[in-house]
């Protein structure tokens, strides 16, 4: 039987088989188109999200620095109105320093220089009547006015760096007779101190200080069988004769001394070399002899020998070189006083007075 003849078709195996191949590589290339794709999207996708977070946290810095920016505009805008408002105030008194000059050139300058020159003559007319009060009261640092406003001349050595003012205010200072200061003794405090005596002898101090010297320092004590100073708690201090106020508290503080007890020059002497630095001026004002030493005498009465013989003692304690200006109010029974001062006095290189009784 003879072979049959096959018949040839596009349908082949070969065919197919070709086909698979053709179809596997199309798939295969989408494959590798499909991956590399997908990467390169990813690698996209990552690069706009750092892209994205950056102008996020420019933003966020932006708006952080608009809000500064705000507040400093709203500082500017304050200080912007207080500067215009200040501008405002200079350009209204700006105008009117230029309406004052104005003003002041209108002024008639013949009736100016007249006012001036009339202004001129008061104050040499006022200049001329100081002069005149200083001649009256010379270098006094008070002024002081007795009866009749009298001057007087005394011979008193007045001067010195450090005064110091002794006041006698033993009981002896109440009157000029034994028989006055007995009765006055036995009388209140107020009356005491209203006496004829003691009111001469506390003006005696007051006129004394009118008459100390600018720049020097003073002292005043008070003394009967011990001393204290006219201000309290002053002691062994000397004070400046330009204040004006404490020199009137000093002799202020006078009319409050009581006179009374009795009389030690030694104890009042010896305070004295206490003094730091010592006066150069020492004005003592007193009645009489002492009638006491450093301690109280044993019998009740003391005769005028006695009393001569405590004011020697009394004066070896004096320091040397001082002068001693003696301003002395005799009273009776005691007839030796007169001439011990007198010595005292001059042995010092000081003065001695014994003045009436309406001085000063």
């Amino acid at each position: 039987m003879g072979r049959k003849k096959r018949r040839f078709s596009t349908f082949s195996l070969s065919f197919l088989d070709i086909m698979s191949c053709g179809f596997g590589a199309v798939a295969l290339i989408f494959l590798i188109i499909k991956h590399g794709s997908d990467h390169q999207v990813e690698v996209e996708t990552e690069d706009l999200t750092a892209e994205v977070n950056l102008l996020e946290e420019e933003v966020e810095f932006g708006q952080e620095h608009l809000v500064q920016a705000r507040n400093t505009l709203d500082v500017v805008s304050d200080e912007l109105v207080e500067a215009q408002g200040l501008a405002r105030r200079i350009l209204e008194k700006i105008e009117e320093t230029k309406g004052n000059i104005a003003e002041i050139d209108s002024i008639d300058e013949e009736e100016d220089i007249k006012r001036l020159q009339d202004k001129l003559k008061k104050l040499e007319q006022a200049k001329k009547n100081l002069e005149e009060e200083n001649k009256k009261l010379g270098n006094n640092v008070r002024k002081f006015v007795g009866d009749g406003d009298r001057q007087y001349l005394t011979g008193l050595r007045l001067g010195g760096n450090r005064i110091l003012i002794l006041l006698d205010s033993s009981a002896s200072m109440l009157g000029d007779e034994l028989i006055k200061i007995i009765r006055a003794r036995n009388m209140s405090s107020p009356v005491k101190r209203k006496t004829e005596k003691w009111r001469r002898a506390v003006s005696t101090v007051s006129w004394l200080t009118a008459q100390f010297p600018r720049d020097s320092q003073y002292q005043i004590y008070t003394f009967n069988t011990s001393f204290r100073a006219a201000i309290a708690g002053t002691e062994d201090r000397w004070l400046n004769v330009d204040d004006r106020d404490q020199l009137d508290q000093a002799i202020k503080g006078l009319d409050e001394v009581v006179p009374e007890n009795g009389t030690s020059l030694e104890r009042v002497f010896n305070a004295i070399n206490a003094m730091t630095p010592l006066p150069d001026n020492i004005i003592l004002i007193t009645d009489g002899l002492p009638t006491q030493g450093m301690s109280a005498p044993r019998k009740p009465t003391i005769s005028g020998r006695d009393r001569r013989s405590l004011f020697k003692r009394a004066v070896k304690v004096l320091p040397k070189n001082i002068p001693i200006n003696v301003i002395l109010a005799p009273m009776e029974g005691d007839p030796f006083a007169a001439s011990e001062f007198w010595k005292l006095a001059m042995q010092s290189k000081g003065s001695f007075l014994a003045p009436s009784r309406d001085w000063p």
